[in-house]
């Protein structure tokens, strides 16, 4: 019979190393170039050897990126006319034209599906060509192709730019909103804000506003009417608040209420009409800042130490302990970029200096419009034959000009 194991013998430990692990995905990969792309996570799993070490080892997981999935049939799609929202039906647009807002019962007709980011987001088509834009039937929860779509299905991010005549489904803007606050929108401002509407009146709104609209991008600050069943919800990024608006339209929140989205208008509080200029200040002064070499940021910023010794020498004007206002310091950094570029360097500034110098050369001029050294150098060619004319000599008081006029 076999000798037991022994259990108190630890088991032999295996080296530590790096693991590269491919895991599958759960659900079936298509036969797309855009397969080929997958996501690689680190983690660091802790060991303990046999003699109580502890070893810690890297491990690399890539994982192949999920498809998009298929949000409804598509065999249960069908080509229907839009309902009549206008006074024009566009057989181009496949939509109605000529009204200003929107019917009033059609605004209470729940949406026909939701859109689960968790489940629904994945890679498309559209994720090899850069600048592509969002689908908004995929916002709607509607979307049949899944990875073949031609348009993103994910939710937008502050690296996804767009044109400000688009939004993020390339759908055009115009110059002013529509009567009901609904549609697109304008170019005309970035707005960032969505009013909803139709909320049902419960002690914890807020917290329920919070959590479905928190599904759509990052929030900057939410403010509720609990009275009036009303509520503001402002974004980080125009282009999640863009998305929020599709994705939230007609829908309900932890009750069988529908909602009403529209973009909200200007708030007229001085202090959020402060905090958006603000706001749009420190957004352009990032965009100088990436613009400009970090060195050069670092100086105005007054985070570079050299610029910190030099300020401290150059701008105190000999006062010890005086340290100079940049306003200052800008100034007398002026004066003396000026200073130095008006400076003449290696020149003589007397007269007489000058001329005892050509004086030790040997390169006064005699006199003459040559130099005594191309003097010579003629003499030199002509075997001595050039003479030179000594120039004229002022008498008296009076320099005479050299007029024709007899008068002189």
């Amino acid at each position: 019979m076999a000798e037991p194991a022994d259990l108190d013998t630890p088991p032999a430990q295996v080296p530590t190393e790096t693991i590269h692990q491919d895991e599958p995905d759960n659900e079936t990969t298509p036969n797309d170039d855009n397969a080929l792309v997958q996501q690689q996570s680190e983690t660091t799993v802790t060991t303990t050897d046999a003699d109580g070490t502890q070893k810690k080892m890297k491990k690399i997981i890539r994982r192949k990126r999920r498809p998009a999935r298929p949000q409804v049939d598509p065999a249960t799609i069908k080509s229907e006319p839009p309902p009549q929202t206008g006074t024009v039906f566009n057989i181009w647009y496949n939509k109605w034209s000529g009204g200003d807002r929107e019917d009033k019962y059609l605004s209470k007709t729940a949406a026909p599906s939701r859109c689960n980011i968790v489940k629904d987001s994945g890679y498309t088509r559209a994720d090899k060509v850069p600048g592509s834009f969002f689908c908004l039937f995929f916002a709607r929860g509607v979307c049949p192709k899944g990875y073949e779509c031609e348009y993103l299905h994910r939710l937008p991010t502050l690296h996804d730019l767009f044109n400000p005549n688009v939004d993020c489904f390339n759908r055009d803007k115009f110059s002013d909103y529509r009567d009901d606050m609904g549609g697109v929108g304008t170019f005309m401002r970035q707005n960032r804000t969505l009013y909803i509407g139709r909320i049902h009146v419960t002690d914890d709104i807020e917290e329920v506003v919070s959590r479905h609209f928190a599904e759509w991008g990052q929030i900057d600050r939410i403010r509720v009417l609990t009275s009036r069943g009303v509520a503001f919800v402002t974004y980080t990024n125009e282009a999640n608040a863009q998305f929020a608006k599709e994705a939230m339209a007609h829908q309900s929140l932890d009750h069988s209420e529908i909602l009403n989205v529209r973009w909200a208008t200007v708030d007229p509080n001085p202090l959020a009409q402060k905090r958006e200029a603000r706001r749009l200040e420190e957004q352009a002064a990032e965009a100088v800042r990436r613009a400009l070499p970090a060195e050069f940021v670092a100086e105005l910023e007054g985070r570079d130490p050299e610029a910190k010794k030099r300020k401290k020498i150059e701008g105190s004007y000999g006062l010890q302990g005086y340290e100079p206002p940049d306003e200052v310091w800008f100034a007398r950094a002026k004066e003396l970029e000026a200073a130095e570029e008006l400076e003449a360097p290696d020149q003589p500034l007397m007269l007489e200096g000058a001329a005892s110098l050509a004086a030790q050369d040997g390169t006064g001029s005699g006199g003459g419009i040559f130099s005594s050294s191309t003097v010579a150098a003629l003499r030199g060619l002509n075997g001595g034959n050039v003479t030179t004319k000594p120039a004229p000599q002022a008498s008296g008081p009076l320099v005479a000009y050299g007029s024709d006029d007899d008068s002189d």
